[in-house]
């Protein structure tokens, strides 16, 4: 049957790249359901709410913060070792509509872990509504992307063979979710050690969580702590955090007749 040929645009050729560097990441996957309804009450009834991405993402850095495994990554060559960050960096996936196309680039977060939630937020939206050049991150990843394709395997290889660079480019973990548009979860890939996804917020304030890991890095029951640590973090740090953005409440005044 006759079909059509179409060029594959910048952005798919981007994910192209990054799943070819994730082929080799022996990744597991835990799920969990987290009861978070102090959070989300205290989301309910803030002045600015920030989405849910900038929640997570600082939820997790807050717990790597105190749990270097969850800051280190695996570097295969030109001799294997572990690589740990000083801070968290997190990839979170950006849905974005360019050329009339749906596709998908990584907004990096540094140190999201001593940053407001505000701040956080404030990345993610820029990193949804400004133009792609004027978002460092995607400027630079489509940059390399732009050249021939055995030059971007090369550049890539050359990356994560450099824990630095892999971080710069990578990060700790990537954050993804389309709980946005509706119920469902990911199984997602990433060239980097984590990955975070969280489906939809159910109507008993519970939300699925799944981490998938790079196994060479830690086991499942450092994995199971960090979800018994996230959902302690979020219904605690972060909900106080929520609570002092919330709206202040009007007291009615009572007239006194003079």
């Amino acid at each position: 049957m006759r079909g059509i040929i179409r060029q594959i645009s910048l952005p798919r050729r981007l994910i192209l790249d990054l799943m070819h560097a994730s082929m080799g990441v022996p990744f597991v996957a835990l799920r969990r359901r987290m009861a978070i309804a102090p959070a989300v009450e205290a989301r309910a009834g803030c002045a600015q709410r920030p989405g849910w991405a900038a929640i997570f993402t600082k939820a997790f850095c807050l717990v790597a913060r105190d749990e270097p495994v969850l800051r280190t990554m695996y570097i295969g060559g030109p001799w294997p070792h572990f690589y740990e960050l000083p801070f968290s960096i997190g990839m979170v996936a950006i849905s974005r509509n360019e050329a009339g196309e749906q596709c998908v680039l990584p907004q990096r977060v540094r140190g999201a872990e001593d940053l407001t939630l505000a701040e956080i937020d404030a990345q993610i939206r820029h990193a949804m509504t400004a133009p792609v050049s004027k978002v460092p991150m995607f400027r630079r990843l489509l940059g390399v992307t732009r050249l021939p394709r055995p030059l971007r395997r090369l550049l890539w290889s050359a990356c994560f063979a450099i824990g630095r660079q892999r971080a710069n480019f990578c990060g700790n973990f990537g954050l993804t979710s389309v709980a946005a548009i509706g119920p469902g979860n990911l199984d997602a890939l990433s060239p980097g050690p984590y990955v975070i996804s969280y489906g939809a917020l159910a109507a008993d304030h519970s939300i699925e969580v799944v981490i998938r890991w790079d196994h060479r890095v830690t086991d499942a029951a450092m994995i199971a702590r960090a979800l018994s640590r996230m959902e302690q973090v979020l219904n605690g740090d972060i909900a106080a955090e929520l609570r002092a953005g919330q709206r202040p409440v009007a007291k009615a005044v009572r007239s006194v007749a003079g």
